[in-house]
């Protein structure tokens, strides 16, 4: 087609961070990949002196060594299954322990979401704070993915006064960025429910991925969400409870979404990620394989590649307002944006070939034209994007 430009961005191996700063090992839970020790306790953060599992940064024995025939105890931990099957996969997984800090373009934390391709936060348990939000939700926006993963109502752990769907929902509407900007809140529902109530849709990511079709989904203690297409148009439910419209917006126990140049995928219940084993001290039940027949894995795992895909983006000139030009001047990029819509805000982002984000800055046509630092000469790889999409990717050398 005459004036158009499809532009992919190949980067280089996928990294997962999972989380455990969020009292993810506390009561009778264990929502991580690897511990070697059980020197936690909650009352309600975390402080050594207990017997709650205390996940390290670097899971151990070594992920260099895992093969097709790795099971999942290799490592100790309820979502070791998850992770191992990642690594199969060819990504890269750690862990953000009790103590990290959950910061996004802070060049002093080595473990900032900046230096990961997605976050995966398994029923948190302690509230985000307002600048841990800012973070979650700009790496998102800037290309990161977001695993969101609640339970149920009343699923307060660690007894601070808040579960995960309300510390979900917190982030959802109380932070500095965007009120609801993935078009998802949770309910707070407590619900068992095995369902076959999915949309038959061909090229669905979750539900027909690369891990096969997902026939059936389980919840045992369980929440569902409600989605708000008209705060995120790209929201789309995947699994719903029985009974319920496949194509609605209520009792929705799946859903993924777009969010400037990323992507979140939520799950109401943690039951389906669980693999059985981990902490001996926790009563652990195999929702990864056993429960709906291995469909689980099929669904986590699509999310899971969907989440680490980078974004594909075509710009069509003949039909798209704004065009962009960018060019490599003495380490900086020298952009131009050329819109006919000056209301709009756009995102510019720059990436590196490693796939890491080394800077952003907003445009409209009152300051179209803008020089955005990088940190030496050489290739990098540039998005343009509303809240809602990618426009165009390209490419420029700085020298």
């Amino acid at each position: 087609m005459a004036g158009m430009l499809v532009a992919t961005i190949a980067f280089s191996q996928q990294k997962f961070l999972f989380d455990a700063s969020k009292a993810e090992t506390a009561g009778n839970a264990d929502w991580i990949i690897d511990a070697d020790k059980w020197n936690l306790d909650y009352s309600p953060n975390a402080h050594t002196g207990g017997y709650e599992a205390n996940a390290q940064q670097i899971p151990t024995p070594s992920q260099n060594n895992i093969s097709s025939n790795t099971g999942e105890y290799y490592w100790q931990g309820a979502l070791s299954a998850w992770g191992i099957e990642l690594v199969k996969k060819g990504y890269y997984v750690e862990t953000l322990p009790y103590n990290g800090d959950i910061t996004y373009l802070d060049q002093g934390n080595p473990q900032d979401l900046s230096n990961y391709d997605v976050f995966v936060v398994c029923e948190p348990n302690i509230k985000f704070t307002s600048s841990e939000k800012t973070a979650i939700i700009q790496f998102v926006k800037n290309g990161g993915g977001l695993f969101m993963i609640s339970d149920h109502n009343n699923s307060d752990r660690n007894g601070d006064g808040y579960d995960s769907p309300a510390i979900w929902n917190d982030l959802i509407n109380n932070n500095a960025v965007a009120s609801n900007p993935f078009g998802i809140k949770f309910d707070y529902e407590f619900f068992n429910e095995q369902t076959n109530n999915i949309p038959n849709t061909t090229n669905d990511p979750l539900i027909n991925g690369s891990y096969g079709k997902v026939t059936r989904v389980e919840f045992y203690g369980g929440t569902s969400m409600t989605l708000y297409p008209n705060q995120n148009s790209s929201v789309k439910g995947v699994v719903y409870e029985e009974g319920s419209s496949t194509s609605g917006t209520k009792n929705v126990m799946c859903a993924y979404a777009t969010y400037g140049t990323g992507k979140v995928v939520a799950l109401g219940d943690s039951s389906p990620a669980d693999d059985g084993s981990g902490d001996n001290g926790d009563n652990l039940y195999d929702g990864w394989l056993e429960d709906a027949n291995g469909n689980h894995r099929k669904l986590i795992m699509n999310g899971s590649v969907w989440l680490a895909t980078p974004t594909s983006a075509i710009y069509n000139p003949e039909t798209t307002s704004v065009k962009i030009s960018a060019t490599g001047e003495n380490n900086a990029i020298l952009f131009f944006v050329n819109d006919t819509k000056p209301s709009t805000n756009y995102l510019i982002s720059v990436f590196d070939l490693t796939g890491r984000l080394v800077n952003t800055a907003n445009t409209t046509t009152s300051n179209n034209r803008l020089k955005v630092s990088v940190p030496m000469d050489g290739l990098y790889i540039y998005s343009l994007s509303t809240p809602e999409k990618t426009l165009f990717t390209g490419k420029v050398m700085v020298h």
